[in-house]
């Protein structure tokens, strides 16, 4: 019997400190942004509703934007009840569709007067195409956050000091940026195979952090600042497209391993209210710090490059 007791205490034990190294680093800032207005992509679950749930409690106005309205609006309720707040609204928002982004954008910058932080939030990691034709992980992880950021730019710049606060992934590590495969399939991967759909994943997240490095550069002079992020790895609903078996498997490692959606939101919070870090605009951080970044993802060539094909592609140039 003691023997039995000291294995389950040990397992317990284990359990804990697994948990605790799995959580990570929190943000620790006590900001308040009372006044202030606030747009989180995608935070109808995950750690974006988690984000808003923090911010809403801050004292700020949170703009839930996303793309179904009968979960935007239950996220709404969610919100407003754990963070005790009535300053949450529903707004709709598709970044697979350039007219819903600026739709969104016309919509927002009509009927609010602040917009003090931008969080970038929404990802996919499935095969499709947008309403625009492009691969849908390009056209959403990256094209539709870009998009939306520039037609919410002004807006910023006048609430400033402001941030733009982008969602990316470790995963950049692995991807590469081929323009080529870009023009040919207007997505930066091709195949459908489970290596394919990591592969144009990756490549979307390297999008997003190489976006940040080039706006930071953008924005030099002005009172907005930037940010990219690896929020860990989190048990969030990001992985319901993928297989139904490879679901069956990811969970209980999910389980043990992966961040819960409330220690995932703690990077994209500290990015978003920290003081003092505005000195660090462009920089990509993962547990509340700052982390460096491979050569290719702070490609001044590359990051320009990008920038111009997007702006085609969202026909702003």
């Amino acid at each position: 019997m003691s023997e039995f007791i000291l294995v389950v205490g040990v397992t317990v034990a284990i359990f804990i400190l697994i948990r605790k190294i799995a959580s990570g680093a929190r943000c620790k800032s006590k900001a308040k942004l009372h006044g202030k207005t606030v747009v989180v992509t995608g935070s109808n679950t995950g750690i974006g509703r988690e984000t808003a749930t923090d911010l809403a409690r801050r004292g700020a106005r949170v703009i839930l934007a996303c793309r179904s309205e009968v979960r935007g609006e239950a996220a709404v309720a969610i919100v407003k009840r754990e963070s005790r707040s009535s300053n949450v609204v529903f707004m709709e928002l598709d970044l697979a569709s350039l007219k819903s982004i600026r739709s969104f954008a016309e919509t927002f910058l009509r009927t609010e007067k602040r917009l003090d932080i931008l969080i970038n939030n929404a990802g996919v990691v499935s095969q499709g195409t947008t309403e625009d034709g492009l691969g849908l992980m390009f056209g959403v992880n990256h094209i539709g956050h870009f998009l939306l950021t520039n037609l919410l730019l002004d807006r910023l710049k006048e609430c400033g000091p402001s941030r733009v606060i982008s969602v990316s992934s470790m995963c950049h590590q692995f991807g590469s940026l081929d323009f080529s495969l870009l023009y040919a399939h207007k997505e930066f991967g091709k195949g459908n195979s489970c290596m394919d759909n990591l592969k144009t994943y990756c490549n979307s997240k390297l999008c997003n952090v190489l976006f940040i490095h080039e706006l930071a550069k953008r924005l030099q002079g002005t009172s907005v600042t930037c940010y990219s992020l690896h929020p860990g790895v989190v048990n969030t609903a990001l992985y319901r497209s993928y297989h139904p078996m490879v679901r069956k498997l990811i969970k209980p490692i999910a389980a043990m391993f992966f961040k819960d959606v409330e220690a995932g939101a703690q990077t994209s919070l500290y990015c978003a209210v920290q003081e003092g870090i505005e000195g660090l605009s462009g920089q990509y951080f993962s547990n509340c710090a700052v982390k460096k970044v491979q050569p290719k993802a702070r490609d001044d060539a590359v990051a320009k490059k990008l920038w111009e094909v997007s702006e085609k592609l969202c026909r702003l140039s």
